[in-house]
């Protein structure tokens, strides 16, 4: 394939992201303000489900090739992405306050999952039977959401009882709006990660190098892409509950779901239980301590994120 045909089909998948986020985001918003749920809780939800595909069809794909490295890899790395990179650019553009209410449980089983991952797998596999207990912390995160989302409609049907109902046209096309968005995120990461990779080799970029970044920070681009817009549209509670969610669910469906499917147990690298998991879980802690301890993110945390996820991929690459 020539050149330049592999610049095209890179340049048409970041463009379809970048409008993917877009449709992706305002949908999302659209069903904050139509249901009277708190953005925090959409992002922690319904975004952070969808968001997270790449990372599941990546990872069980992978166990049922034989590439169990890769489907560990891929889940704990998009966790350790997601927080160094992508909640560390956001925490630096908008070093936003956060409603302790809605964060501070879902913070704590984000940390909660990595410590029983990490606990579980130190003897270098993940048995299915133990990793039940990764299943009841994602359970009481959903239950708790499920919680949240009610309680917030019920209050917001209290202080707007006349509230302007939607039409079943808009409805269509909003959640439409909200399908294509994802659709769109989903290809056009898989033609930047594909495309981006064949181009970097064309110009002589060593593979370690590639596999790092295209398929380390590959399937997080839904949430990168999400962050990105967030940010733009001024919408940072979003953002933030999107990456909590997403890791949630990396942490404690994921990796289960691959070890039923590896036939009941997951083995681990020795890179994994001791780099990738412990720089995951310290990641965790640096993450939700400063909200969880004085009510808000700081952009000084953000940027110890940002140099900390930079430090673990040089001790990768090296």
């Amino acid at each position: 394939m020539s050149i330049w045909v592999t610049v095209l089909l890179f340049l048409v998948g970041l463009v379809l992201i970048v409008k993917g986020g877009d449709w992706f985001l305002d949908g999302a918003v659209w069903i904050a303000e139509a249901t009277g749920v708190p953005r925090f809780i959409i992002g922690a939800t319904i975004v952070s489900l969808a968001t997270t595909l790449p990372e599941l069809t990546v990872s069980v794909t992978g166990v049922l090739q034989g590439e169990v490295d890769l489907a560990v890899g891929n889940a704990v790395g998009s966790v350790t992405a997601n927080l160094g990179l992508i909640l560390g650019i956001s925490i630096v553009c908008i070093p936003s306050a956060v409603n302790r209410k809605q964060f501070d449980l879902k913070a704590v089983l984000m940390v909660s999952g990595a410590l029983v991952l990490f606990l579980l797998c130190r003897n270098g596999v993940l048995p299915v039977l133990p990793s039940l207990l990764l299943f009841v912390v994602f359970g009481i995160y959903l239950g708790n959401n499920v919680m949240d989302a009610r309680s917030s409609m019920a209050e917001n049907r209290e202080a707007n009882p006349r509230r302007r109902t939607t039409s079943h046209r808009q409805m269509i096309m909003k959640l439409g709006l909200f399908a294509a968005g994802i659709a769109a995120i989903v290809a056009g990461s898989r033609l930047l990660i594909d495309y981006g990779s064949e181009l970097a080799m064309m110009l002589g970029v060593p593979s370690s190098i590639i596999g790092v970044t295209m398929v380390a920070i590959g399937t997080s681009l839904p949430e990168l892409v999400t962050t990105l817009t967030a940010i733009a549209k001024k919408e940072a509670s979003m953002s933030v509950g999107n990456i909590i969610g997403a890791n949630v669910i990396d942490l404690t469906m994921i990796l289960p779901v691959c070890s039923a499917v590896s036939g009941g147990q997951l083995a681990m690298g020795s890179q994994t239980t001791a780099l990738d998991m412990p720089v995951c879980l310290g990641l965790c802690c640096l993450a939700v301590l400063p909200p969880l301890l004085r009510g808000r993110f700081y952009r000084w945390q953000g940027a110890l994120m940002l140099a900390a996820y930079a430090a673990y991929v040089v001790v990768l690459v090296r």
